[in-house]
C-alpha cells in the first residue's frame, strides 16, 4: 500500500497540480503526463521557430497599415484642396458683394433658421477666439 502512494505521488509531479512527495504522503495527481508541457509553456524546440514568422507578420503588418495611411492621407489632401478651393470662391464672392446687402442676408438667414444660425455664430466665434489666443 505504501509502495502504491509513493508512485501515486511522484508520477503527476510534471503536469500542473501536483504536489506529492516520496514516502507515501502526497495524495494529489498531476494533470500532465511525464514530458506533456502545460498550455502557455514553451520547449525548447519552439523558442527558435516563431520568432521569424512574427517578424514576417509584423513586416506585413507594418507595410499595410503605412499604404492604408498613405491612401487616408492623399484622400484627405484631395478633400481639402476641393474645400480650399470653394472657400476661395467664397471669399471672391464676398470682396465683390455690397456689405450693406451681406447683412440683409445674414439677418434674413437668421430669422428662417434661428438655431442654425445661433450655432454657426458660436462656432465662429470659437475659431475666431482660439485664432486670436494664439497669436499671444
Amino acid at each position: 500500500m505504501s509502495q502504491n502512494r509513493t508512485n501515486e505521488g511522484t508520477q503527476g509531479n510534471t503536469g500542473t497540480g501536483g504536489t506529492g512527495t516520496p514516502g507515501g504522503t502526497g495524495s494529489s495527481q498531476g494533470m500532465g503526463t511525464p514530458g506533456q508541457a502545460t498550455p502557455g509553456t514553451h520547449t525548447a524546440g519552439q523558442a527558435g521557430s516563431g520568432g521569424t514568422g512574427t517578424a514576417t507578420a509584423l513586416s506585413q503588418t507594418a507595410q499595410d497599415y503605412g499604404q492604408r495611411i498613405s491612401e487616408a492621407a492623399t484622400q484627405a489632401k484631395d478633400y481639402v484642396t476641393d474645400k480650399v478651393s470653394v472657400v476661395g470662391d467664397k471669399l471672391k464672392d464676398l470682396q465683390n458683394a455690397d456689405l450693406g446687402e451681406l447683412a440683409e442676408n445674414a439677418k434674413e438667414y437668421a430669422r428662417r433658421k434661428p438655431g442654425q444660425a445661433l450655432l454657426i455664430s458660436a462656432g465662429v466665434g470659437l475659431l475666431l477666439g482660439m485664432i486670436l489666443r494664439g497669436r499671444r
